[in-house]
């Protein structure tokens, strides 16, 4: 009996190998948004994996929308030329499914890389800008306030997001995941922590929900039929009085609606009075709740690190795909040793056929290997 870790996954019209996905990563290794070598080094050690799924870090829609002046960017022509080189040098060799995470930071934005202690770098600074919001309340204590959110400006971050999108799609890439998570511009619009305002974008549910469900609507649109578009949300703000998990469902729902095959379920990041309960798996309840009551596919991430405890997540089916980040830069070859542990087999790279362990002949797909 296949390990669910290793059965298939159709998202749209997208047939995953596995059920394995590479959560997006920020590197803080861009430069003016463009793609270096790094990513190049980076994306391609990942695409070799095995995973059925690779999704770029968190990609800007602008240069003001970047968490760092070290962001990935893809709102230029040498932003979509620099991740062309990139992608063409992982496909050559690693054919694996690509999605993309665009994002806008909002008041995160402009910060300073967390090697460098991840702090607000004032707009007047070289490396700084004025930030941008739903309302004009900072993140934290002592920091610059952002900009609120005109009409106009909510049409221009719109546009914004589409104009990424296409860019996206003429690089080929197979699936889309909107940044509505980890207190960024779109978490922001959904969190009472964050958005104050008293328009049409303010106030209720369904207000807050206006803006990330007119960005979804928008770049859906854009994205051919069969590619699947979903979002990335927080379940909770962990913060009382902010976004919480009965939202987070009903977002779910609207999304369902909307035409989203799944969501992808983290938690926190709009505040830091957060009070995070850590521990393994520690976010997989929310993924489950929200699939229970609305029938929509879900990921779920967190503190997720064994084989074993993925494969139980969804033989119990709390979620249906596994999203993991830290434990594959650890290990990079994570689903190699999921599959030798559960039974299964992955794909990998011909050049790597040699490795494969004299007592595990089968780990490896479609090898054949002869030499004189």
């Amino acid at each position: 009996m296949t390990a669910r870790l290793f059965e298939t996954l159709t998202l749209d019209s997208l047939t995953l190998e596995n059920r394995i996905l590479i959560a997006p990563m920020c590197q803080y290794s861009a430069r003016d948004g463009e793609a270096t070598d790094w990513h190049t080094m980076h994306l391609g050690q990942l695409a070799m994996s095995g995973a059925g799924l690779l999704t770029l870090e968190a990609t800007a829609i602008s240069p003001e929308a970047r968490i760092t002046a070290w962001d990935l960017g893809l709102y230029n022509d040498g932003c979509e030329r620099a991740l062309a080189r990139v992608l063409g040098a992982v496909r050559e060799y690693a054919p694996i499914p690509v999605c993309i995470q665009i994002a806008h930071a909002g008041r995160k934005a402009s910060s300073d890389a967390p090697w460098a202690g991840g702090k607000q770098i004032p707009p007047e600074h070289p490396y700084g800008w004025r930030t941008e919001a739903p309302s004009a309340v900072a993140h934290g204590e002592g920091e610059v306030p952002p900009h609120a959110l005109s009409d106009a400006d909510l049409k221009r971050v719109r546009e914004e997001f589409v104009a990424t999108a296409k860019r996206a799609v003429r690089l080929g890439i197979e699936a889309v995941e909107l940044h509505a998570a980890h207190g960024y511009l779109l978490h922001q619009f959904l969190s009472p922590l964050a958005n104050k305002r008293t328009d049409a974008y303010g106030g209720s549910l369904a207000n807050r929900m206006r803006f990330p469900m007119e960005v979804y609507d928008a770049v859906r649109q854009v994205v051919p039929s069969g590619s699947p578009v979903w979002l990335r949300v927080s379940a909770t703000d962990w913060v009382e009085e902010g976004w919480d998990l009965e939202e987070t469902v009903e977002l779910a729902r609207v999304l369902k609606q909307a035409g989203s095959p799944v969501i992808h379920v983290s938690t926190g990041g709009v505040s830091p009075k957060q009070s995070i309960k850590l521990g393994p798996g520690y976010q997989v309840p929310y993924a489950e709740r929200i699939k229970a009551e609305t029938g929509l596919a879900t990921i779920a991430v967190g503190l997720i690190t064994e084989p074993r405890q993925a494969e139980d997540i969804l033989a119990e089916g709390k979620a249906d795909a596994i999203s993991l980040a830290r434990a594959m830069l650890y290990n990079p070859r994570w689903p190699w040793h999921a599959a030798a542990e559960l039974g299964a087999r992955v794909h990998a790279p011909k050049q790597y056929w040699r490795s494969q362990p004299h007592h595990l002949k089968d780990l490896f797909k479609d090898t054949s290997f002869g030499q004189r």
